[in-house]
């Protein structure tokens, strides 16, 4: 049986308290006032003056081009509210300083959020690819359970402070929660009988009864099953699963149409949840494969081979190839035709995020594709750990450029407020995934398919 070292957590405390601390900070030291951020740009004027002399004393007709796209692509609802204000002579610095101003204060809340998410489709991944295990019935993973258990174990806290961050943030995030701006958007008022609030609450917490209900009873199921003489807990396992899987397709759409796709409410992509998912699964599996190598590194789970490793590493690169292609597809399809309500969201991304936006790719794709081609390296242990280091880094930042772009617009650095999330997050991850792995013997007792799980052979 698994115990959490005293060590690792004590460290994981450590980054709980250190990454609440800079959270708080963030939070604190956001400029509350108009005056502050004309001290800020006057400090900045180098960096960014020539886009705000474009945006605020060139034609009107640029001028409401400019902000209007800024509203299509999410900056804040401020630049969406005040996109009229500026009239042929330009008069809008008033707006333009408060559009500023919200999306620095913004900043800290998207900072969090976007940590928070992070960690917590990690584990709501794990879950998806547990359930999959059952509702197919595979031979080969029965010897993960437990591991694939500890990790969901993270799913519950996480997916409530997610859900308390979207709650909280309201205008922050969502411009269509802003009643003065719907009023004066043919659009958001058309969208208003699903972007609204109370439906809104609502379907959050049907997410998280769904995922965290189903995690409950099938754990309680396959603890039940290794004191059992039948394989009824099994059975119901598997029945439980597949009504999951066809409840997680919905609702893991729907999330991401609410969570994300919304803090750009003028913006949409028929292929955005599957994004999100790819993003999601592929980390939920590198997560998976990096647990396992730690645990085996320990000698806790003699029986899991290195044939396992393989398999979980197959999966890592072959769900980086299909993030891959969903990226590619959503990208070139937008960009080609050049739609100018769809283009917005990657002009921000590609002008304020270079970088970043690149940096992803290659990350995400290359990487993976050089260090787990050949088949071998699959099942050498550091080899892995290279390649899944790359993997969650390049979906953190994916993460990254899904809110912040449409939150904060240029106004973003990685500076205390992003440190310390993923410093808060990834304490906490360690903390309540060690904790449950530690709680029961890591070997699934009584499975059907345990022995040829650990006699696995390809």
């Amino acid at each position: 049986m698994y115990t959490l070292p005293r060590n690792l957590k004590l460290f994981s405390i450590v980054l709980i308290v250190l990454g609440l601390a800079g959270i708080i900070f963030g939070f604190l030291t956001t400029p509350k006032t108009i005056d502050d951020v004309k001290k800020i740009m006057a400090e900045q004027e180098g960096h960014h003056g020539d886009a705000h002399h474009t945006a605020g004393h060139g034609d009107g007709q640029t001028a409401n081009f400019v902000d209007e796209a800024r509203g299509q692509e999410g900056y804040s609802q401020n630049a969406m509210k005040h996109a009229t204000d500026l009239n042929p002579e330009g008069h809008g610095a008033t707006s333009h300083e408060e559009h500023v101003l919200h999306q620095l204060q913004t900043r800290p809340w998207s900072a969090t959020f976007v940590a928070a998410f992070f960690f917590m489709m990690i584990a709501l991944g794990v879950l998806v690819f547990y359930a999959i295990q059952f509702a197919s019935q595979a031979g080969w993973s029965p010897v993960l359970y437990r591991i694939m258990e500890g990790i969901t174990s993270y799913l519950l806290p996480g997916s409530i402070i997610v859900f308390l961050i979207v709650v909280f943030a309201g205008t922050h995030f969502y411009p269509w929660q802003d009643q003065d701006l719907v009023a004066n958007d043919k659009i958001l008022q058309d969208k208003a009988g699903y972007l609204n609030f109370p439906f809104f609450i609502i379907r959050g917490v049907i997410y998280l009864l769904g995922w965290n209900i189903y995690r409950y009873f099938s754990r309680r199921n396959s603890l039940a099953q290794a004191d059992a003489n039948n394989y009824d807990a099994y059975r119901k396992n598997f029945k439980a699963s597949v009504f999951f899987l066809i409840f997680f397709l919905l609702t893991e759409a729907t999330m991401a149409w609410d969570w994300f796709m919304s803090l750009t409410p003028h913006w949409y992509s028929t292929l955005f949840a599957w994004y999100i998912f790819a993003t999601m699964f592929v980390s939920a599996i590198t997560v998976i494969a990096l647990v396992t190598i730690y645990l085996k590194s320990r000698g806790l789970i003699p029986f899991v081979s290195d044939k396992h490793l393989h398999d979980l590493a197959k999966y890592m690169f072959a769900f980086s190839i299909f993030w891959t292609y969903l990226w590619f597809s959503q990208f070139m399809l937008i960009w080609y035709a050049n739609i100018p309500e769809e283009v917005t969201y990657f002009i921000i991304r590609i002008q304020e995020y270079k970088v970043l936006f690149f940096g992803m790719l290659i990350l995400n794709f290359v990487f993976p594709i050089l260090v787990l081609m050949n088949s071998d390296y699959k099942r050498v242990p550091w080899f892995v750990v290279i390649a899944a280091v790359f993997i969650l880094v390049g979906h953190y930042i994916d993460v990254f450029l899904l809110v912040m772009p449409s939150t904060v617009g240029h106004n973003w650095y990685f500076g205390i407020p992003e440190v310390a999330a993923i410093l808060f997050f990834l304490g906490l991850f360690i903390l309540v995934v060690g904790t449950g792995l530690g709680k029961v013997s890591l070997r699934p007792k009584n499975d059907p398919f345990i022995k040829e799980s650990e006699n696995y052979h390809f």
